[in-house]
């Protein structure tokens, strides 16, 4: 194997750090928050157990599919923007009445300190869906305190999300009161647009991000790992709807190989930005090189 390989097999099998990239005028970047677990046959259960043996390095030593938790930064000057918000300050064991092992959070905070970010400048939390992954420091109050962590920021969900909600009701009274609910193709940042994609949930919504002749689609959890990119009619188990879930991922994949498009996979592993790329093989995950070096970041 040469070096670039084997770092690719690695980067599969771990979470991801703090990762930027440059978007035309805009900085992108993963901002970590933890990580959980998935058993591979249980998350994807059109899998078969050939599969994983075929593709050993998508699995940590424990045969688990790693998955990271966190958000994404988008920064245009001094303005600021966050997709997702982790799972928060908590850790919970496997649940074998569901597929997950074990997921942790309380990252988030130190990542976007790290960004030179405080989370008082996020005017508004963007949210894929409202999975307990994505909502985390929206409703946990600041350490320490009793007060919300994003002190000014609006929370923006997908009207239809919003309509269906069905996460627990302690999220939801913490969240409600500063909900925005948002529409198809509406602008809610500049060259961030919401682009709903029902299927994961009821209201699941990606966010494209354009500038500078590139576009970045942050796709949220209509994947959750690199090896579907090839096998996009493999849906999780979690799919409101897996149909119409591997539908939307086959036009997904299709999209990503498009030129000058970065897909943004915040579950994917180590491996957060990529494209696709098409090889003898078919489709497939091609990491795009980001910046792991905070000391050479500077806003735009």
């Amino acid at each position: 194997m040469t070096n670039s390989v084997v770092d690719q097999a690695e980067r599969l099998r771990r979470p991801a750090g703090i990762r930027s990239l440059p978007l035309g005028d805009m900085r992108v970047s993963y901002v970590p928050d933890g990580a959980v677990r998935l058993p591979p046959r249980g998350w994807l259960p059109d899998t078969t157990e050939e599969v994983w043996i075929t593709h050993p390095d998508y699995l940590d030593a424990s045969g688990h599919l790693v998955a990271s938790i966190g958000g994404l930064l988008v920064e245009h000057g001094d303005r600021a923007l966050l997709i997702d918000a982790g799972f928060g300050p908590q850790s919970l064991p496997p649940d074998p009445s569901t597929p997950r092992g074990d997921i942790h959070g309380g990252a988030l905070l130190e990542s976007l300190a790290e960004l030179g970010r405080g989370p008082e400048e996020i005017e508004a939390v963007a949210f894929t869906h409202l999975h307990s992954d994505h909502l985390g420091w929206a409703w946990h109050p600041a350490p320490g305190s009793d007060r919300p962590v994003f002190a000014h920021a609006d929370y923006l969900v997908s009207e239809s999300e919003w309509a269906e909600r069905d996460v627990m009701a302690e999220e939801v009274t913490a969240m409600a009161s500063r909900v925005r609910t948002v529409t198809e193709g509406e602008e809610i940042f500049p060259g961030v647009r919401v682009r709903i994609t029902a299927g994961h949930t009821a209201g699941h919504a990606e966010y494209v991000v354009t500038s500078g002749g590139q576009r970045l689609i942050a796709f949220g959890d209509a994947l959750h790992s690199p090896i579907q990119i090839d096998h996009p009619e493999w849906s999780a188990s979690v799919d409101h709807d897996p149909a119409r879930s591997a539908d939307h991922r086959r036009r997904l994949v299709a999209e990503l190989e498009e030129p000058g498009t970065i897909g943004f996979g915040v579950h994917f592993a180590d491996v957060v930005f990529g494209r696709v790329r098409r090889d003898g093989d078919g489709p497939a995950w091609r990491p795009v090189d980001a910046d792991a070096s905070p000391a050479a970041w500077h806003r735009p």
